[in-house]
């Protein structure tokens, strides 16, 4: 998923880009999270420095702290280096800058300019959506699906495991924070993951990551979700191969 940032020190301006960005996503329907808005570039850095996600950033230049929205953008490189940057401030004439940074900026967004603002913004939630779920992107390992009319990007770190769902001819994924269903089938899905993905069950796919605990005596697998699910005698050699 791809997760959305402001950092904003004037209370106003962060509520309007907030609402604004809200919006937007609403009238998309785009599987997006609005993460942080905050004034304290500090307390963005401490959330990003324990996701894993992509995010989409949109900062201020002037933040009135020790470091300004520039110096920000090169500490969240730190973290996420594909992550997509927008500038929304006042100093037209900075905006050279982001060049002698090297943060590789999307956007520089002049604030002075109320309704280009909110055209630019939306161009910005669209592009950096539509890159980070294309089949082309370096981003990150993401699973793409498409559950009633909404497309999902779920990065491979978010997910628990694929289930076979009582309904013909469908799947349900398991991830942090949604549980999905579509139209697949699990020998299909197979193919499409990396090598951290065990078929453990003819009924499961899991995220070997996720593990938690293997009973050898019951079968049974339990997730860091606290999920259980079925091990095959076959699925447990895959996972214990000295079994």
């Amino acid at each position: 998923m791809l997760n959305i940032y402001i950092c904003e020190d004037n209370d106003n301006e962060r509520d309007y880009l907030s609402q604004l960005i809200k919006n937007i996503i609403l009238i998309e329907d785009y599987d997006l999270n609005f993460a942080c808005a905050t004034a304290d570039p500090y307390e963005l850095l401490n959330i990003i420095s324990t996701d894993n996600n992509t995010g989409l950033y949109f900062l201020d230049i002037d933040l009135g702290k020790d470091i300004d929205g520039l110096l920000l953008a090169q500490k969240i490189r730190q973290y996420d280096q594909r992550g997509f940057i927008v500038f929304v401030t006042t100093h037209s004439e900075m905006s050279r800058l982001t060049f002698q940074y090297k943060v590789e900026a999307m956007d520089y967004i002049i604030k002075d300019e109320p309704k280009k603002i909110n055209d630019h913004i939306h161009q910005c939630i669209i592009v950096a959506y539509q890159r980070y779920c294309s089949p082309s992107n370096n981003y990150q390992n993401i699973y793409r699906l498409t559950s009633g009319e909404k497309e999902f990007c779920i990065n491979f770190d978010e997910i628990y495991y694929f289930e076979t769902s009582e309904n013909i001819h469908k799947v349900i994924l398991h991830a942090q924070n949604q549980i999905l269903e579509f139209q697949a089938k699990l020998k299909e899905i197979e193919p499409e993951l990396d090598k951290r993905f065990c078929r453990c069950h003819r009924s499961f796919i899991i995220n070997t990551d996720k593990i938690s605990d293997i009973n050898l005596k019951e079968r049974t697998i339990t997730l860091t979700n606290n999920d259980i699910v079925l091990a095959s005698k076959t699925g447990i050699k895959k996972l214990l191969p000295s079994c």
